[in-house]
């Protein structure tokens, strides 16, 4: 029964990046009738219990949010809900991206607790120029395998880099848990280094990851203010943030180990990868240079879904 509400709210849940709790855009008597489709009977307020269960919170509706929304949203879900379910059944890898809250790295207090016989001592003061260096993490989470791989860099957050983290996770897993890969679905955030409007982005997708590995990249980008709907954020973030909550972040060791060991009974499985290039910001792309992707434009919501083919 939890299996079958999860597949049913699974292109509607979101969560937070720093915690366990989770929320859905369905409301209990939706869930309740679309079971019943499905030979299961429950009332709403039991699938509300089971809910509470999986970590889901009510959330009511706020006119705050409202106003935020775009009036594109629901129809881009259905287009990202839609995309999903093609590439998995013809097992074409799925993934999730997003950046993960900049860290700073020292001796510095981390949110949250943890048990022990003594508490950390760490600094009073969390100044930039006390700390030992800052780790990017850019997070891939492949939504068919239940796998994460998070990219730790040293350097800025940049286009170059996002696409080069993807890069790594296809060179270390992807290509081998996908034999035969021919397409690739990305699903991130509109604004960011993998916004739909970064040049960078694109080019960098398309010399790196289309051309040199000969595969065609479909990119889906959640609407404006809906970043939360990120499987990246719900399903990989929020248990690293929860795993190491409490640990002064030291070293970049430390965070690398606790990515690697965050698991979940779910059966998720986290790898760490460091990264210690360093990216130049600013990168300008020119018009000429743009001109040279294969890049195709969906039908429908053009801004935010296009394939870029080698």
């Amino acid at each position: 029964m939890l299996k079958a509400i999860e597949k049913l709210i699974e292109d509607d849940t979101a969560g937070s990046p720093m915690g366990g709790l989770k929320w859905s855009r369905k409301s209990t008597y939706t869930v309740s009738e679309e079971l019943s489709s499905i030979n299961i009977c429950i009332s709403p307020k039991t699938t509300g219990k089971l809910l509470k269960e999986m970590d889901y919170s009510l959330r009511s509706n706020r006119k705050t949010i409202a106003e935020t929304q775009h009036p594109d949203r629901n129809q881009q879900f259905e287009i990202i809900a839609s995309m999903k379910k093609q590439f998995a059944e013809l097992g074409q890898p799925v993934i999730g991206v997003d950046s993960k809250k900049k860290e700073m790295i020292g001796n510095f207090k981390n949110a949250g607790r943890k048990y022990g016989k003594d508490a950390d001592r760490v600094l009073n003061h969390d100044f930039r120029s006390m700390a030992v260096g800052m780790a990017n993490s850019y997070g891939i989470y492949d939504t068919i395998a239940n796998n994460g791989t998070v990219v730790v860099g040293v350097s800025y957050d940049t286009p170059e880099f996002v696409v080069e983290s993807i890069e790594l996770w296809l060179t270390s897993y992807g290509l081998k848990q996908y034999s035969g890969t021919k397409g690739l679905l990305i699903l991130c955030d509109a604004g960011g280094s993998n916004g739909y409007r970064p040049r960078l982005w694109k080019y960098s997708l398309y010399y790196k990851i289309c051309c040199f590995f000969g595969i065609s990249v479909t990119v889906c980008h959640y609407p404006t203010g809906a970043s939360k709907w990120n499987p990246t954020d719900h399903r990989l973030f929020s248990f690293i943030s929860m795993n190491w909550a409490g640990v002064p972040l030291r070293s970049y060791d430390i965070i690398l180990n606790y990515i690697r060991r965050t698991t979940t009974r779910q059966g998720l499985k986290v790898d760490a990868i460091l990264n210690e290039k360093k990216y130049e910001r600013g990168i300008k792309i020119t018009d000429k240079q743009m001109n040279q992707i294969n890049l195709k434009k969906f039908d429908t919501l053009p801004q935010w879904n296009y394939t870029i083919a080698p």
